[in-house]
């Protein structure tokens, strides 16, 4: 390889051009540099944009482990001191497994879920090596109880810094590898010769420039950010949608995809969406990064509609398990406007969301003058917490487990952590729904080839991140994308590179 090579026609010419600047992008970046190739990244947002979604995650990445050791070998600074007040029960690759179809109503492929999950654990030290911190979820993940901290659901790490840190890090280590990156250069057309794909036209301020590559890995996100994309594949309604991440998200990979033939593939119609603050912004706010605005301590309390009814199963199951699909629930109610209801006996349990000035919030000594303060029929209202008080079943309450402490004929039940409202003062969060990703996309192998109708590798061309189709429907277990996006990330790289080495392809110095 010749990385600095000052030859104009070298200028223009790569073995693996990466179309996008985020996680599963930069992985993808660092994975075919680690095997010699000549990486150019593009990133359609100026510097100060970069990243996309993954700019304004949290953080929590989902991985298989078996005690409390591995997560000591992804994060190496717990000391034993801390340790000893830490309780972790093991998540196998089985319990990651089982996550990820039971949620996706077994609709995942298999053969994706698979590769993510077991290829989770080495994915995530492989991070590490490249300089990715990590931290425990203290906060949101685990429980304070007897003097230590019980971890649940299987999720109990993230990365330092948020996605803020994620992507500074995976950018200082493509800059110490002599990756080349190029800011407001949006990727417009994939170039092919006899079906491989031979480079990408891209447009750079007023210039439009053809790339020559070996290989060309596609990781620039889904459609969530185009109005006209949402509403065609996933319904008129989701025009009121507020955009939880980058604005730059408008399907362009999954574009020139289709457009030299591959296969679409996954839930085109389903897509993450969260209960968001109804204040937040209408698009991604780089100012404000990671995930201010969600509000996902639903479970401990209602969810109420302008017309004074609940309208799903709080206590269905852990948060991680239902907030990906409860925003679409919100979308469908009056004014795509809901209230989360809390009284004092829960405020304190609240996440810290929900103490940022950020948050929007109605508070009153008595359920009749909150209703007062909300746009809800204030008789209905007043009436479904009434009905509900009275079903609430007696049992141990504990935000622990799902401790079965639920209602008894009531439409719809809440099945855990039923306790009743009824301590002042009382609290209502308006929120509204907040997309993050649109589930349908294009088909790859379980090593990121991008797929044809014919179940056919296109040569030359590789994806993955948000852009890969099939392995979630409907819902999504939480921390499972920016696993997703770092294992098929690594895959595709890695791939990428194999076949630029296999065409004999590769640059030459």
């Amino acid at each position: 390889m010749h990385l600095n090579s000052d030859s104009p026609s070298d200028q223009h010419t790569f073995d693996t051009v990466v179309v996008g600047a985020g996680n599963a992008a930069l992985c993808a970046a660092l994975s075919a540099r680690e095997r010699g190739m000549r990486v150019l990244v593009l990133e359609r947002g100026p510097h100060g944009k970069r990243g996309g979604n993954s700019y304004f995650t949290d953080g929590a990445i989902r991985f298989a482990y078996n005690d409390l050791n591995d997560i000591r070998d992804v994060i190496p600074r717990i000391s034993d001191e801390e340790a000893e007040q830490i309780v972790m029960p093991s998540y196998s690759e089985a319990d990651y497994l089982g996550d990820l179809m039971r949620v996706t109503g077994n609709q995942s492929d298999p053969e994706l879920a698979r590769q993510i999950v077991t290829q989770s654990p080495s994915t995530i030290r492989w991070m590490r090596d490249h300089g990715v911190k990590f931290d425990l979820i203290y906060d949101n993940q685990s429980f304070l109880k007897d003097g230590k901290y019980h971890f649940w659901g299987g999720l109990p790490v993230k990365t330092d810094g948020k996605g803020v840190g994620l992507i500074e890090r995976l950018n200082v280590r493509a800059e110490e590898l002599g990756i080349e990156v190029w800011y407001e250069s949006r990727a417009t057309r994939l170039l092919t010769d006899k079906g491989r794909v031979t480079g990408v036209l891209v447009q750079r301020g007023e210039q439009e420039i053809t790339l020559q590559a070996g290989s060309v890995v596609l990781a620039c996100g889904s459609f969530e950010a185009s109005r006209e994309l949402r509403a065609e594949h996933i319904g008129q309604e989701w025009d009121a949608a507020i955009v939880r991440g980058t604005e730059f998200n408008t399907g362009d990979g999954i574009s020139m995809a289709l457009a030299v033939g591959a296969q679409r593939y996954g839930d085109w119609s389903g897509c993450h969406a969260i209960g968001t603050d109804a204040g937040a912004p209408k698009v991604g706010d780089f100012g404000k990064p990671g995930d201010i605005y969600k509000k996902h301590s639903y479970p401990l309390g209602l969810l109420i509609n302008k017309s004074g009814l609940r309208f799903v199963d709080e206590g269905a199951d852990f948060r991680n398990y239902t907030y990906a699909k409860y925003g679409r629930e919100i979308l469908k109610q009056p004014g795509h406007v809901a209230y989360q209801i809390f009284d004092s006996q829960v405020r304190p349990m609240l996440r810290k969301e929900y103490n940022l000035e950020e948050a929007t919030f109605y508070q009153a000594d008595t359920l009749e003058e909150l209703a007062s303060l909300l746009d809800v029929d204030q008789k209905q209202f007043l009436e479904t917490i009434g009905t509900y008080n009275a079903a609430v079943q007696d049992g141990d309450y504990n935000p622990t487990v799902k401790d079965g402490k639920g209602t008894v004929g009531i439409t719809p039940p809440k099945s855990n952590w039923a306790l009743a409202v009824e301590q002042g003062p009382f609290y209502a969060f308006p929120v509204t729904c907040g997309i993050t990703f649109a589930f349908g996309g294009v088909r790859v192998s379980p090593q990121g080839e991008v797929l044809n109708a014919d179940q056919e590798a296109i040569p030359g061309l590789f994806a993955a991140g948000e852009m890969v189709g099939g392995i979630f429907y409907q819902n999504y277990p939480g921390g499972s994308g920016l696993m997703s996006g770092a294992v098929f990330g690594k895959l595709a790289g890695e791939s990428s590179a194999q076949y630029v080495q296999a065409s004999s392809l590769a640059l030459t110095s």
